[in-house]
């Protein structure tokens, strides 16, 4: 861990803009760690913020005690740590043996420093005062940059969306091409959003291939790609069961396909091997016409119950079979509830440790379901 010291000794100071903490050992801890540098009462210290489910506790540390305690969350709690200060991007993988991978790379224009006042707004990944095309396009920002205030939720969820991405940036190599598909892409506002940060903010050599079935959007979408100047970003229309355009992919992102389309677009990423997996599931109506169980009965004969149990057994199955395939699973709450009832995000990051889970077909069983991954993966 002296290299890790090292490291931290050089970025724990004023040029320190974010220090991420991700990848949890035990589901049941900590999800995340954020660090940033705050003044208070004249002195620089650290405050960070541990996520526990939708809670989160704050502390502050000095420099040598926060540097203990992040080689300590390393040992024991995460998988990876990001460091993003005004000249550089740090990451940090930690192995099971204690052994890290680090990689460093210097930012080619030095960035703003951090606001280091205690009560700040939060901080976004794209920032309010720097006009974004696809924002302005949107409506959610001016071409000055300033945000246009009816469509604030628009700009959180966004920014949610690129945090989920940030999580798993060590997870996409630096070193080639990177190939990211999403299927039914739509208006492909977060498409857009995706390429922007990690080709112009992260500056990786990616690849995004958009699919949805709509012909008119999908040639808008490429107006607005070509007008933008984004090279390597092609919108296709296709149907996602029947796409074999491509043999390798590293990112498979699937936002609000609707019902089994998600399930094709699952057992795509899978088939592929994709590094990362993000879908946001939407309109679930396989499992609420199987569903059947005469334990449940007194709670399935409620219509509205019975449609909301059996999209949550759908999501919570396909987890499982994803975690059958080798992939590390989180189901995470996308944004909040009142913005839309469609907030659940599954994310999968690839480890390659298969395991066949019997109790996933013994609770099918029970409820005398058989989803399509299921079928679809099925030797």
């Amino acid at each position: 861990m002296e290299k890790l010291k090292e490291i931290l000794d050089s970025c724990l100071d004023e040029k320190l803009i974010q220090l991420v903490l991700s990848g949890a050992r035990d589901k049941k801890g900590a999800s995340k760690v954020k660090v940033r540098p705050i003044r208070q009462r004249g002195r620089l210290i650290f405050q960070a913020s541990e996520q526990r489910g939708k809670q989160e506790f704050h502390k502050n540390y000095e420099k040598e005690e926060l540097t203990e305690a992040v080689g300590q969350y390393l040992r024991e709690d995460f998988k990876q740590m990001q460091v993003l200060t005004t000249t550089e991007h740090i990451s940090v993988l930690a192995g099971k043996k204690g052994n890290l991978s680090i990689k460093r790379k210097r930012r080619q224009q030095e960035g703003q420093a951090a606001d280091l006042s205690h009560n700040r707004k939060k901080r976004y990944i794209l920032e309010e005062g720097v006009p974004v095309p696809f924002l302005v396009d949107l409506g959610v920002m001016t071409a000055e940059g300033k945000l246009v205030n009816a469509r604030y939720d628009k700009f959180r969820q966004i920014n949610r969306f690129l945090e989920f991405i940030e999580d798993v940036l060590p997870r996409l190599s630096r070193d080639r091409e990177i190939t990211i598909v999403d299927f039914g892409c739509g208006k492909s506002y977060l498409t857009f959003a995706l390429y922007y940060y990690l080709r112009v903010l992260q500056n990786l050599d990616i690849r995004v291939i958009g699919l949805d079935l709509k012909e008119e959007v999908i040639c808008h979408c490429n107006e607005l790609a070509e007008r933008y100047g984004y090279e390597k970003l092609t919108f296709l229309t296709g149907d996602i069961a029947s796409y074999t355009g491509i043999s390798r992919v590293d990112m498979v992102v699937t936002l609000h396909a609707c019902d089994t389309a998600t399930d094709y677009a699952l057992e795509k990423a899978v088939k592929w091997g994709a590094e990362v997996i993000l879908s946001v599931p939407c309109c679930q109506h396989e499992l609420n016409g199987q569903i059947h169980c005469e334990t449940l009965e007194p709670v399935l004969k409620y219509g509205l119950i019975k449609e909301r149990m059996a999209a949550l057994i759908t999501d919570a199955l396909r987890a499982g079979r994803l975690e059958e395939q080798g992939y590390q699973v989180q189901i995470l709450e996308f944004i909040d509830m009142e913005h839309t009832p469609k907030n659940i995000l599954i994310r999968g990051v690839k480890t390659g440790r298969e395991k066949r889970n019997k109790k996933l077909d013994d609770c099918a069983d029970f409820l005398g379901v058989d989803p399509l991954l299921g079928r679809l993966l099925r030797p």
